[in-house]
């Protein structure tokens, strides 16, 4: 195989498209932006919450963003209902503390804190880089984005624990997840000043940050015959990626991709909140009898990554619902409705299915095990709508990098373009 093989770009345009979204959006505030340009070349208009909207604000290609969220639509006529593709932007990390300087032993270390589910020894010995937004005293937030390996969180060697060889690092996250960033005694007020001359402000102009770690290691090809695709954030930008370029490919239906999935969802920015019920309510120009209605002729699609079944842990999954890297989009169900899914909502997907020609799997959580969740069955709840909820099937979920199909990426894009566009 030729070296250039190894690049995203070598098997799919889909599969470059999908690399390129993920290594441009290292936090959820990157990720919306690059989803703003993306829909904003495709003619997409942004719209402001606090402003009035237009008349018309329904109709044609409009979005709007709060913070890490954002929601687009394209439609002719509001009225007659919506498909809905729901995601989010947010991936568990390690997130800077308001007062992180810190240190000890000779090393100067920066205080972080677990966010959402982390895998957290998948974040040792790896350089990391920095990025979110910064709340400046004149308002402002920028995004600030640092791919440099800045923050390094190093193994413990075996010498002084002899049992990590097998049964791995037991991590306290408050003690072990401190990554170093340079050598001497705590620096008070040296992220600060770190921030500001990366944005070019005095010290005194910060107020606050949102910065999290990211890996500096580009998505790539993988395997033998370049057939995965590792990356980070897989779980959930390759959704997030799959809902805007299927928006646009089908020129109608409604995307939200929310923040804060990943630690519950219950924020001004979160699938609990009423962002997305606001909208739908002002795109049918605020008549509350035309929303109802519109809401009784609507179904989502809830997409976040499934669980492919791992070959070293076989045990760990349902035996009769194994799923295949390279399988196809994956139909998530649970009776207790930790997944949206029911027989109405299934058949929906199907069909978009077989529209897209395409054959889905199935997948349902070991009884024994406790299951996940997704924005599915909190969007059922807050709508009134029937949800179904599905993914592209991977391995290593919530690890600070993910594997998953290359073969997947084209068929989850075109399943989701084939149910927006009904």
């Amino acid at each position: 195989m030729e070296d250039t093989a190894w690049h995203c770009g070598a098997v799919s345009d889909a599969a470059a498209d999908l690399c390129a979204f993920i290594d441009d959006a290292p936090s959820p505030f990157h990720a919306v932006a690059t989803a703003a340009r993306r829909l904003e070349a495709a003619g997409f208009t942004r719209l402001d919450e606090a402003a009035a909207w237009p008349a018309d604000a329904g109709r044609g290609r409009r979005y709007l963003v709060r913070d890490g969220a954002l929601v687009a639509w394209a439609s002719d006529d509001p009225v007659d209902g919506w498909r809905i593709a729901g995601a989010h932007t947010d991936s568990p990390n390690l997130r800077v503390k308001p007062i992180p300087d810190t240190g000890r032993a000779g090393a100067r270390q920066l205080a972080v804190e677990p966010y959402g589910g982390v895998l957290l020894n998948s974040w040792l010995g790896r350089d990391l880089g920095l990025s979110g937004r910064v709340a400046l005293a004149d308002g402002s937030l920028p995004l600030v984005r640092i791919d440099e390996p800045v923050l390094h969180l190093p193994q413990l060697a075996i010498h002084l624990d002899r049992e990590i060889g097998t049964e791995g690092l037991r991590l306290n996250p408050q003690q072990h997840v401190v990554p170093i960033w340079g050598l001497g005694t705590p620096d008070e007020g040296g992220f600060r000043r770190f921030l500001a001359d990366r944005l070019g402000v005095d010290a005194g102009a910060v107020v606050a940050w949102d910065v999290m770690t990211h890996d500096l290691a580009p998505s790539t090809l993988a395997g033998r015959d370049g057939e995965l695709l590792s990356a980070p954030r897989l779980d959930n930008l390759c959704s997030s990626w799959a809902a805007v370029d299927g928006l646009i490919r089908a020129g109608t239906g409604v995307v939200a991709l929310w923040d804060h999935e990943e630690i519950g969802s219950d924020t001004n920015r979160g699938a609990g909140s009423p962002l997305l019920g606001t909208a739908l309510e002002r795109i049918t120009g605020g008549r509350r009898e035309a929303y109802h209605r519109a809401l009784a002729q609507s179904v989502c699609l809830s997409i976040d990554m499934a669980h492919a079944t791992h070959p070293n842990y076989a045990e760990k999954h349902e035996p009769g619902h194994w799923i295949a890297l390279g399988g196809g989009p994956v139909v998530k169900t649970n009776v207790n409705q930790r997944y949206a899914t029911d027989a109405r909502s299934a058949a929906v997907f199907a069909a978009a299915c077989t529209k897209a020609g395409v054959t889905p799997q199935w997948y349902a959580h070991r009884t024994d095990l406790p299951c996940g969740s997704t924005i599915g069955p909190i969007t059922a709840a807050k709508l009134g709508i029937p949800v179904v909820d599905a993914g592209a099937p991977m391995l290593a979920m919530h690890s600070a990098r993910e594997l998953m199909a290359t073969a997947d990426v084209a068929p989850y894009r075109d399943v989701v373009r084939a149910f927006l566009a009904g």
